[in-house]
C-alpha cells in the first residue's frame, strides 16, 4: 500500500485540517442511520448508529460482513472518516456500525464516567454484543476498526484478548493511533497543536465535563479543570480519576497500546502517517517491536486521519478503500 498527498495539499497539518472540513466523504447523499440505544452492565447507555445491509445482500441469506468503526476523540458517527467508511461499506454490501463512546452521541450519559484510550473493557463489552446480535440475524464475519482514540482503544482489546480476540472479530485496523499516550499527549500540547486542535477539543470536552458534575456533585474540582489548558490537566483532573488511574501519567503509561502490540494475535492492521502533527514519527512502533501478526504502513504524508486524494476540494475514499480492502482479505 502506499499514498502520495495531492501537491495542492501539503504539510501535516493542512493534510488534517482539510480532510475534516470541506473533501468529499460519499457520493450522493450522506448515510441514514438507524440508532440503537443499548444498556451498559453499569446502568449506563451508549447509542449505535447501523447502516443494515443492503437488501440484495440479506436476500442471499443475510450472511454478509459487519464492519465496526469506533470512533476518534470527540468524533462521531457524522466524523468525515465515519462518514468515508460508511459508504465504503454500502458499496461492498456490508453492515455498518458505529458504537459511540459515552457523550458522543449528541446526549450525556448517565454514571460518573465519559470514555478513555485505553478503555478496552468497553470496546469488549461491544464487540461481544455486536457479534451476538450480528448472529442472531444470520449475518457472517465482523471486522472492526478504529480511529484515533478508538484505534488506540481497539488495539488494547486485541492485546488483551489475546487468542480470544479472532472468535469476535476476523481483523481489526487501528488508523491514526496515538500508540504512545505520552508522545502523543506532549506533541498535542505545544505550538500550532496548543493554539489550534487542543482549543479545539477542550472546547467540548470541557462543557461535557461540567454537565457530569452537575449531575454528580463532588466528583472532581471544578476550578482545577477550569484551568486546564491542555490534555495533560484536563485528563490529571477528569479522564484519569474518573477511570481509575491514579494521575495523567499512570493513564497514559497503562492505556497506551504500542509496549504490548507484540501480543496481538489478531490480523491486524495500523496505519500511521509520519507527519501527523498529533503522532511523533519517533513515536512509532517498528517492525521488530510487533508481533507476527500486526502489519505496520507508516506513509510519509497522510496528517491525522486525513489522506485525501485528487484535485480539490479532494475526497477521503482512499483511505477507506485500502483500509476494507486489507480487513475484507481476512474474510
Amino acid at each position: 500500500m502506499d499514498y502520495i498527498a495531492p501537491r495542492w495539499l501539503p504539510g501535516g497539518n493542512l493534510q488534517t485540517i482539510w480532510p475534516a472540513l470541506y473533501a468529499r466523504r460519499h457520493e450522493g447523499t450522506p448515510p441514514a442511520y438507524r440508532r440503537e440505544r443499548w444498556t451498559t452492565p453499569d446502568g449506563d447507555f451508549i447509542d449505535v448508529d447501523f447502516l443494515d445491509a443492503p437488501a440484495a445482500a440479506a436476500a442471499t441469506g443475510g450472511a454478509c460482513p459487519l464492519l465496526v468503526l469506533f470512533h476518534g476523540l470527540e468524533g462521531s458517527s457524522r466524523s468525515h472518516y465515519a462518514e468515508a467508511f460508511a459508504a465504503y461499506a454500502a458499496m461492498h454490501g456490508w453492515a455498518f456500525a458505529v458504537p459511540h463512546f459515552r457523550g458522543c452521541s449528541g446526549e450525556i450519559n448517565l454514571a460518573p464516567r465519559a470514555y478513555h484510550s485505553g478503555d478496552f473493557e468497553e470496546i469488549g463489552w461491544v464487540l461481544q454484543r455486536l457479534r451476538a446480535q450480528h448472529d442472531a440475524a444470520g449475518g457472517g464475519p465482523m471486522l472492526a476498526a478504529g480511529v484515533s482514540l478508538g484505534g488506540n482503544a481497539l488495539l488494547r482489546w486485541a492485546e488483551e484478548a489475546g487468542s480470544e480476540a479472532a472468535r469476535t472479530a476476523r481483523a481489526v485496523a487501528a488508523i491514526s493511533a496515538p500508540l504512545d499516550l505520552a508522545a502523543g499527549g506532549e506533541a498535542i500540547g505545544r505550538g500550532f497543536n496548543r493554539l489550534v486542535y487542543t482549543r479545539m477539543f477542550l472546547a467540548t470536552m470541557k462543557p461535557k465535563a461540567l454537565a457530569k458534575l452537575a449531575q454528580h456533585p463532588g466528583l472532581f474540582d471544578r476550578d482545577r479543570l477550569l484551568a486546564a489548558r491542555d490534555l495533560y490537566a484536563f485528563d490529571d483532573v477528569f479522564t484519569a480519576p474518573l477511570h481509575g488511574f491514579r494521575n495523567t501519567a499512570d493513564y497514559w503509561a497503562r492505556g497506551s497500546a504500542k509496549p504490548h502490540l507484540h501480543t496481538i494475535d489478531v490480523p491486524t492492521l495500523v496505519v500511521n502517517a509520519r507527519n501527523d502533527p498529533f503522532v511523533p514519527a519517533a513515536s512509532l512502533p517498528r517492525q521488530a517491536d510487533v508481533g507476527a501478526h500486526v502489519t505496520l504502513w507508516q506513509p510519509a504524508h497522510g496528517g491525522h486521519v486525513g489522506f485525501a486524494q485528487g484535485p480539490p476540494p479532494g475526497h477521503v475514499r482512499g483511505l477507506p478503500e485500502r483500509v476494507g480492502d486489507w480487513l475484507a482479505r481476512h474474510l
